[in-house]
């Protein structure tokens, strides 16, 4: 089998991937600002490492604002700052050489409203904004969040010399001895929210306040905003997300770095929640949860919006993280109209990944995913999996296999091309809830070099063109309740003994134009599934 690479002569622009977008990609509008500039340090703020200059970068600001907007400008030096609340048509440009870092006291993090309209409150983000147009946080400079001082961490993901010099320096360590915490507010936290809602009926901010180390913020959390940009920057050390828009229109993400520790707990790069219209352009991402994330919450299935739309990932460079490109868990506002193109997935624990489980799902449709290469890939290179739980640290997964009786996950119209992976744990992953197969999947010159081959239930119409897995161990394909599958120019390395391993309600598999000697011979049936569930044409 031949597997065509194209070749990339020169530097592709923006431009280039909206209109090569395979659906109507709108014009994603970018901010403008007015020829102002408004310095920090003209607002009383000192870059030494000793000054707080929460107020200083406040009065700056609102400065800006009020003036109708410009540049409010944080030059070289190193800025101790509590949160900072973004205002319109305001540009926070961070020059090379500055390094913001948010302070580690705790105290100077209010509780604040999740957002504009909402009645409950969270810790304060180190940069939030609420119904804000216009803004941006470019320059190439640093943002740090003092994400060590509100994260916990699992002793799994440490080494033992790690893990003592950790505790050493401070903290709280859980009874069973896996799971470190910074303060005894945080690992306490979630029981006094519990026991504090049972008592409160309509809670304050002050109410919440035992719980803010446990209540960790995001780093970047922009809600109900429009026409958003983040250039050029380095964020790093989150408490939590480091990039989070939710529910906004028209967001531009491009040239940022973007860094957490890999043992960071909830430590996402950029989750695109509930938005529409975003680009993310020539990012670098090392983190230690999911890379480049859709997440889309919303009312159900039935609603028909689609909370996550027409979004445009190019360029992008994914290093350490739980998943390069990922959907999910939460789907139940449905996502539409994703396309990704020219991205590297390196050492990610998953490739593409699509997961999601009953109660939290929707539909994701019209997912375009082409020149995609990965190496070092720890599990399944290509992954939908819809039995996945999200469990907080300190909190056991339910083995119970209880399916909700609402929001179950519909993953369907997926088209897959020019991926390459040069070795995963696996090579396909497909999982699916009964009565909603993984359905209308299109993958076409496809390379992967596996420990193991593909694993798929609950599936239907699943097309598999020039896919070509080079696995070591096991069947080539293991299909079980598989409908309507069809593979096209297969393959079958000299490794595999079973080319497809077919059992419980399985029909309908096609193998065509392929011409290995003795495939027919490699076809194992069992658990219900009949000779005639694999045929050769």
């Amino acid at each position: 089998m031949l597997l065509h690479v194209t070749s990339q002569a020169q530097e592709r622009s923006l431009d280039y991937y909206m209109k090569k977008a395979p659906f109507i990609m709108p014009k994603v509008k970018v901010p403008e600002f007015q020829d102002k500039v408004f310095n920090v340090t003209e607002y009383g703020a000192v870059g030494d490492g000793q000054t707080m200059n929460t107020q200083a970068f406040a009065a700056a600001i609102n400065a800006c604002n009020e003036a109708g907007g410009g540049k409010v400008v944080v030059p070289p030096g190193l800025w101790i700052t509590g949160p900072i609340q973004m205002k319109s048509n305001v540009n926070l440009h961070v020059e090379r050489g500055a390094l913001v870092q948010f302070t580690s006291d705790h105290t100077q993090y209010p509780m604040v409203k999740a957002s504009a309209s909402s009645s409950r409150y969270v810790t304060a983000s180190p940069i939030y904004g609420y119904k804000v147009k216009n803004i941006a946080i470019t320059g190439k400079g640093i943002i740090d969040g003092a994400g060590e001082t509100w994260r916990p961490v699992k002793k799994a993901k440490m080494t033992d010399d790690q893990w003592k010099d950790l505790v050493k320096s401070g903290g709280v360590v859980s009874k069973d001895g896996k799971l470190w915490w910074p303060s005894k507010e945080a690992i306490e936290g979630k029981d006094y929210l519990k026991s504090m809602k049972k008592k409160v009926d309509k809670p304050g901010p002050i109410d919440y306040i035992p719980a803010r180390d446990y209540m960790r913020p995001y780093m970047v959390y922009l809600v109900d905003c429009e026409n958003l940009l983040i250039e050029n920057i380095t964020l790093r050390n989150s408490p939590k997300f480091v990039v989070y828009p939710n529910n906004c229109q028209n967001v531009t993400i491009r040239h940022a770095n973007v860094y957490n520790d890999w043992w960071s707990q909830n430590g996402d790069g950029v989750d695109i929640s509930a938005c529409k219209n975003v680009v993310v352009y020539q990012c670098n991402i090392n983190v230690g949860d999911d890379g480049i994330c859709m997440k889309s919450s919303g009312d159900g299935p039935e609603s028909g919006t689609y909370n996550v739309e027409n979004v445009l990932i190019a360029g992008c460079n994914v290093y350490h993280a739980h998943g390069g490109f990922v959907v999910g868990s939460n789907t139940n506002g449905n996502v539409r109209n994703v396309f990704v193109n020219d991205c590297n997935f390196v050492g990610t624990d998953i490739g593409i990944r699509m997961k999601s489980t009953a109660g939290k799902g929707g539909i994701v449709e019209n997912i375009f995913i082409k020149d995609i290469y990965m190496t070092g890939i720890k599990g399944a290179a290509i992954s939908f999996d819809t039995f996945y739980q999200n469990v907080p640290a300190g909190t056991k997964r339910d083995t119970s296999n209880k399916l909700a009786p609402h929001d179950i996950p519909v993953f369907r119209n997926y088209h897959i091309s020019n991926v390459y992976c040069l070795g995963a744990g696996q090579s396909i992953y497909m999982s699916a809830l009964p009565d909603s197969p993984i359905q209308d999947i299109y993958m076409d010159n496809v390379w992967i070099k596996a420990k193991k081959g593909a694993d798929m239930t609950n599936v239907d119409r699943i097309t598999l063109k020039n896919v070509k897995t080079d696995i070591q161990q096991g069947p080539v394909y293991r299909i079980s309740d598989g409908r309507d599958v069809t593979i096209d120019n297969g393959y079958m390395p000299k490794s595999a003994k079973v080319f497809i391993e077919a059992s419980g309600d399985t029909k309908g598999i096609s193998v065509v134009n392929t011409s290995v000697p003795g495939l027919k011979d490699a076809v194992k049936t069992t658990e219900g599934a009949t000779s005639k569930a694999v045929q050769f044409k």
